[in-house]
């Protein structure tokens, strides 16, 4: 019998194993401490089943469910933190160089990178590619009082991005803290 429960129990942590060890999956430390020190947060960890979960439940008909539906077809998993804050670098920059340091691994290509000295803001956006194919989608943004992370698994077109933004209530890069 308790065999039985043991097998049952590692069927069942299989696939939450598997979820950040993926092709492109980052390793994001916990940032739980930060929302209970932010003024606004998104946590958002999709899983294969919840997407897949999330798809089956899309009406087709509208276009823009059918167009959210084919999007997530390829991906795996989607990893958000977002963090609005009342004072300035609230955020640990440790948590941010580790990020930085596991993107500096093969496969990680940085696409681009934007740096503003004057008002502290950084903006990198990494793809993971393999056998000229995208695999994993990274985004870090900071400035003194917002910190977002963005880790997508699969495969995913760049033009997709407004559209999963929208779907999720993404922060865009950019956009003023008092808008997250």
């Amino acid at each position: 019998m308790k065999l039985k429960a043991i097998a049952l129990a590692c069927a069942l942590l299989t696939p939450l194993a598997a979820f950040g060890s993926e092709v492109g999956s980052l390793d994001l430390p916990d940032l739980q401490g930060l929302q209970r020190q932010a003024t606004e947060s998104v946590n958002i960890s999709l899983d294969p089943w919840l997407l897949g979960s999330m798809s089956a439940f899309m009406d087709e008909k509208d276009a823009d469910s059918a167009a959210i539906k084919k999007m997530l077809s390829g991906i795996k998993s989607i990893q958000i933190r977002s963090f609005a804050f009342g004072t300035d670098f609230v955020y640990p920059t440790s948590a941010i160089d580790g990020i930085r340091q596991q993107l500096s691994a093969p496969g990680w290509s940085k696409m681009v990178q934007v740096h503003n000295r004057k008002d502290r803001e950084d903006v990198d956006i990494y793809l993971m590619m393999d056998q000229h194919r995208a695999n994993g989608f990274a985004l870090i943004a900071s400035d003194p009082r917002q910190l977002t992370i963005i880790n997508i698994v699969g495969s995913i077109n760049m033009d997709d991005l407004p559209l999963l933004e929208r779907h999720f209530h993404i922060p865009a890069v950019g956009r003023p803290a008092a808008s997250l």
